[in-house]
């Protein structure tokens, strides 16, 4: 549960130079398309874990503004995953909804107890993070939504 508004919560999604605050892992926003979050908007980042960093790209596959935002995260040599967002309205605040799928690659036949595990802790970390933001700027002016 997040205690801003899926407005509020959407706004932040819309930004793309801003994933590298709450999404865990990224070190940084290589760039983003000047229309993201539509529908084919790509981003691109660069993630890592200690000395290991690879680049890898988000592809917009699904935007339903302040509903639901659906990304294919590309990592190479890793494969590719499906990461879907969905913004549930909760009263005045919003319950986010995050689901990770391995699409194609080495992730696939990783899926399992082990790596969804990994995966879970990951997603908490993130929308911990994602809660932060969104609370400490409530009340601000919201940026253009798409």
């Amino acid at each position: 549960m997040i205690l801003s508004s899926p407005t509020e919560v959407w706004d932040l999604l819309c930004d793309g130079y801003r994933y590298g605050e709450w999404v865990t892992g990224t070190r940084q926003v290589l760039a983003a398309d000047p229309h993201w979050p539509a529908v084919g908007a790509r981003l691109r980042v660069r993630v890592g874990l200690g000395a290991l960093t690879l680049d890898d790209t988000c592809v917009v596959r699904v935007c339903e503004p302040r509903r639901r935002l659906e990304l294919e995260a590309k990592a190479d040599p890793f494969g590719a995953a499906r990461i879907a967002m969905n913004l549930v309205p909760w009263g005045e605040h919003t319950l986010f909804v995050l689901d990770w799928h391995p699409l194609r690659g080495p992730g696939t036949r990783m899926h399992g107890l082990p790596v969804n595990y990994l995966v879970a802790v990951r997603n908490g970390m993130m929308l911990t993070k994602l809660a932060r933001i969104a609370v400490r700027e409530h009340g601000r002016e919201p940026a253009a939504s798409v």
